[in-house]
């Protein structure tokens, strides 16, 4: 077979617009695509010029296919299951910042370029003072976008017009805050001129953004027989779901420049993200953590297994939909249109979603993600909302073991052990209380600040609704436990 390039695809010549950091499955897998179909549709025009910023990895397979790709989106959506394949043509170009550093800090003198794009892991937006700016590149991602920022700002003479738009889709919260910030520090740490600072904050954007699609990347198992069924050999096959969200959050409008929602896409351009991630957090992620521990002591391996126990979908659907939405500040209607996407993504045939690798650091995971629903729900209606007080003792009897091993506290389900994750801290203390009385038990727990923020016990009731319902999983099974709520 013929290796997918560029006379296979029939790419068409576009001047680069956008500058991305990181040549992973994620960006290649949603921004990428997103650009391929707003060039489809005749609102953008523009390719995509990636940049390799680690060592680590290699280009060759990009040159072999001139940066040409397919991505496969499978998944369920308006309740039918759907495959989408195409031929992702945005990319026209990849370089790497530390072998071909030339090559890459010439297009801070490109005419055309708008955007930066960046996923360099949460732990890429981050300021070290030992950077340097006379490194070829400097070793950090900010540390490489301030300087490339300068080169363009010097080649340009310091032209407004030719400051950039910046668009992380690192998973940190605020990450164009987050990644301005560090900017500006490198700024002042290298003593850059103060008209070069001026001219970054007045003609360069900064956009926080909010991403949401699971890109599962290369399909090893299955990608012999796509390539097959494709009638031609790519090395660079991408998958993910159908479901996409992206919402970007600026200062400045950014939409007339970027108008990827003229395409259709599922784009939200807004001045507050904060609540459409009050919403992924609250409902996706809160759905997750609410129900895949007692999933799991129920008998189940997986989310799309879960999903089609009657016992555990029953549950899950109670606490987003009678729990969780009324709790949050989007129009209800919005939110359960979110809610029924979400367990679409749940039903996902494609995706098998382990519940074990989902209940990691469940302890910090449950405050973030579903605290906020019990108080909010609490505070409005003023009594325990039944499914998220039993996820907490969902959680801890889940956390019951009595031995310590490899750093993980071994737990038993059905005679088998299974390895509950979490900080040392939480281990100990689930080691030293699980295998008390259910009262104390709970109460040690549920008073603990430093999980929570707060001591739980103060929510009148909480602390003996949570004993009895551990009692009632003790006694007769998780299973005839979940039932019984219903």
């Amino acid at each position: 077979m013929n290796v997918l390039n560029k006379s296979i695809s029939n790419a068409a010549d576009r001047p680069v617009k956008v500058l991305q950091y990181g040549e992973g499955n994620f960006l290649r897998g949603f921004v990428d695509y997103m650009i391929d179909v707003a060039n489809e549709a005749g609102v953008f025009d523009g390719s995509v010029a990636i940049v390799k910023p680690i060592a680590f990895g290699s280009l060759d397979k990009f040159r072999e296919q001139e940066c040409q790709y397919t991505l496969s989106l499978r998944g369920r959506e308006n309740g039918e299951t759907k495959v989408v394949n195409r031929i992702i043509t945005s990319v026209s170009d990849a370089v790497d910042a530390i072998s071909e550093y030339d090559r890459y800090a010439a297009y801070a003198k490109c005419e055309t370029l708008r955007f930066v794009v960046s996923n360099t892991t949460e732990a890429g937006i981050v300021f070290d003072e030992t950077d340097e700016f006379d490194a070829a590149p400097p070793k950090t991602y900010p540390g490489k976008l301030t300087k490339f920022l300068y080169e363009r700002f010097a080649a340009f003479g310091g032209d407004p017009d030719k400051g950039l738009i910046i668009i992380p889709c690192e998973l940190i919260e605020d990450n164009g805050g987050s990644l301005k910030d560090c900017v500006m520090k490198f700024a002042a740490l290298w003593k850059l001129p103060d008209e070069f600072n001026d001219w970054v904050r007045n003609a360069c954007v900064f956009c926080s953004t909010l991403v949401d699609r699971i890109v599962t990347g290369y399909p090893k198992e299955e990608a012999a027989a796509m390539c097959e069924e494709f009638g031609y050999q790519d090395s660079l096959l991408d998958t993910g779901e159908i479901f996409a969200l992206w919402v970007i959050e600026s200062e400045k409008d950014v939409s007339k420049e970027l108008p990827l929602d003229q395409a259709g896409l599922p784009v939200i351009f807004t001045d507050n993200q904060k609540p459409y991630r009050e919403r992924k957090v609250r409902i996706l992620n809160g759905a997750h953590t609410s129900f895949v521990l007692a999933s799991y002591l129920a008998g189940n391996d997986y989310v799309k297994e879960s999903m089609e126990d009657a016992d555990i979908r029953a549950f899950m659907m109670h606490t987003v939909f009678d729990e969780i939405i009324p709790t949050l500040s989007l129009p209800e209607d919005e939110c359960r249109a979110f809610a029924n996407a979400v367990i679409e993504r749940f039903e996902n045939p494609f995706i098998r979603h382990a519940l074990l690798s989902i209940s990691l650091n469940s302890v910090s995971k449950w405050k973030s993600r579903c605290l906020p629903s019990l108080t909010g729900y609490i505070k409005r209606f003023g009594t325990l909302p039944k499914h998220l007080t039993f996820s907490l003792a969902a959680l801890m009897c889940f956390y019951t073991g009595d031995e310590i091993r490899d750093g993980a506290l071994i737990g038993h389900r059905n005679g088998e052990e299974y390895k509950i994750m979490d900080d040392e801290k939480v281990l100990a203390f689930f080691l030293e209380n699980s295998g008390k009385s259910v009262k104390e038990f709970a109460q040690s727990y549920l008073s603990r600040r430093d999980f929570f923020g707060e001591d739980m016990t103060a929510y009148e009731g909480l602390a003996d609704a949570v004993a009895a319902d551990i009692e009632e999983i003790r006694r007769n099974g998780m299973r005839a436990a979940v039932r019984s709520l219903e």
